[in-house]
């Protein structure tokens, strides 16, 4: 993910004045972005001790806490938007996690390493795994506990009961609409309850 352009492609997603909560928020510079252009309000939740700092640095409000915990510290509807960008392949309960997304906010933004974008395509049918900017860790030294596709999550987000509001895929800061599966390797959605 190219973090400036990507955030400003996802800052566009968020309604100006929104309370928002930020799922695996790193630095707070994506909470930071919106604070200064979109008039935003909310909170980071990070586990990793020198992200929280730099949040605290920018200051940004954090909370320190695993995702895999659950949202059980919020009421329902306390966010207008809770994000989660580059979090989803790291949890091992994506389902619950989505739950708990519509439940304390009205509407879900998340992204996600494209499994299927080409360049991954063709690494695996040269029988290897993809090492790109989007997944840049190799199969045996990953935090990744799963990979993802664009067409899967669709998929995943109907099973879920979850209405899709947008759906584009990212490179560099660049959105692409147009089969964004094999063209994107990063995938956004915007859902909301179905």
């Amino acid at each position: 993910m190219n973090p400036r352009g990507d955030f400003e492609q996802i800052a566009r997603m968020v309604p100006a004045g929104a309370h928002v909560l930020d799922l695996g928020c790193g630095d707070g510079s994506l909470l930071a972005l919106l604070r200064e252009t979109r008039g935003c309000t909310g909170y980071g939740i990070e586990l990793d001790d020198a992200k929280v700092e730099a949040c605290v640095a920018r200051g940004v409000n954090v909370i320190q806490r695993n995702l895999e915990e659950g949202l059980s510290l919020f009421q329902d509807n306390a966010f207008d938007v809770v994000l989660q960008l580059e979090t989803l392949q790291h949890l091992r309960r994506t389902e619950l996690m989505l739950h708990e997304t519509v439940r304390v906010g009205r509407i879900g933004i998340v992204s996600f390493p494209n499994f299927a974008h080409w360049p991954n395509r063709l690494r695996v049918l040269a029988g290897r795994m993809p090492v790109t900017r989007a997944l840049p860790y190799q199969w045996y030294d990953t935090p990744n506990i799963r990979v993802g596709t664009f067409a899967e999550f669709e998929i995943l987000a109907r099973q879920q009961g979850l209405r899709l509001r947008e759906a584009f895929g990212l490179d560099g800061g660049r959105r692409i609409d147009w089969r964004p599966n094999l063209r994107a390797p990063t995938a956004v959605f915007s859902f909301e309850r179905g």
